[in-house]
């Protein structure tokens, strides 16, 4: 990137953010602390009215407004790709927000460009991968959630439990949201339970932002991804697979925990960190016959144990039918 480039490009992460590092921008353009410094320099020579604070960052003067940017293809393409995971990912009220902003961007492209725009629309799809469920939801409440942790209001919620289907009635402090598997969930400070909580958005049966503000300041929500991530016990798993078997794992290898794999003699030796043994017993018996297990020792235990029982059963059935 050249410095001309490189400069409108600073320019505008400071009008995107509240408050910018230094450091974030020699880590954003791969360039020094003291290029930073000549930068940000030249943009004060050149009229723009950075403000410094001394050991936090830059920031622009309240009310300067850099004139309406213009997009070039790749990332008018780049948003739209994004528009499709935004409509199969989240909820109606998101989608709607996010489809009239990219209408706003594509009124600024020029007619090629549009042109473009609506030739690939139709040749980008997201698909559920089959073994993961998916029923797509109405109402999600991302925008309300959003909206309350802007502001630190309490939300007051009529969320259906998992476990005992049962509806309770609660106020909570909304931390942050995230997207684990094919669902969001609502990190918040419980207010009847005392302590934090995760919630599925999708069981939040109704939700309204209250006049309360939040009781006091909360952890940010990477340090509760953070912890549940230290928290989960992963187990180390090394199988060794025919290579002709290989390619038939697709993509639910990733969802066992893949990690490598590497030539080992005749086998492809692979690698995965799992959450659960018995469950990767289970998904390896799919393929066992053209497989062994290097380590746990434990998993081969477990793997022969299924074995046993699905013999013992078609035993049992060959007897009844004869």
């Amino acid at each position: 990137m050249n410095r001309i480039d490189r400069l409108a490009a600073i320019l505008i992460q400071l009008q995107s953010r509240p408050l910018v590092k230094a450091q974030h921008i020699a880590e954003k353009f791969s360039i020094s602390l003291r290029t930073v410094y000549r930068d940000v320099k030249a943009l004060e020579e050149a009229g723009v009215p950075v403000i410094g604070e001394a050991g936090t960052g830059y920031r622009l003067m309240e009310g300067y407004k850099l004139p309406p940017v213009m997009f070039n293809l790749d990332e008018a393409t780049a948003l739209l790709t994004a528009s499709k995971l935004v409509q199969s990912k989240t909820d109606a009220g998101i989608s709607k927000h996010y489809t009239a902003a990219l209408d706003k961007i594509r009124a600024i492209l020029r007619h090629s460009e549009k042109d473009h725009i609506e030739e690939i629309d139709e040749h980008i799809a997201v698909m559920t991968h089959p073994a993961i469920a998916h029923q797509p939801t109405a109402e999600l409440h991302l925008q309300a959630i959003l909206k309350a942790i802007g502001n630190s209001s309490v939300v007051e919620i009529n969320y259906v439990s998992l476990e005992k289907n049962e509806t309770t009635r609660r106020k909570v402090e909304p931390v942050g949201i995230y997207y684990l598997g094919s669902h969001w969930y609502l990190i918040a400070f419980c207010q009847l339970r005392k302590d934090y909580r995760n919630f599925r958005t999708d069981k939040i049966a109704q939700l309204a932002i209250t006049s309360e503000t939040n009781s006091k300041t909360h952890p940010t929500l990477q340090s509760f991804i953070s912890q549940m991530s230290a928290d989960r016990e992963v187990s180390k798993v090394v199988i060794d697979v025919e290579p002709g078997i290989v390619k038939y794992l697709g993509e639910q290898k990733y969802y066992n925990g893949f990690v490598k794999e590497e030539k080992a003699g005749d086998y492809v030796r692979m690698t995965f960190l799992s959450g659960s043994l018995m469950g990767f017993s289970r998904w390896f018996m799919l393929y066992g016959d053209h497989a062994k297990i290097v380590e746990p020792f434990e998993l081969n235990d477990m793997v022969a144990g299924i074995a046993e029982n699905i013999l013992k059963k078609v035993e049992e059935n060959q007897l009844l039918l004869t």
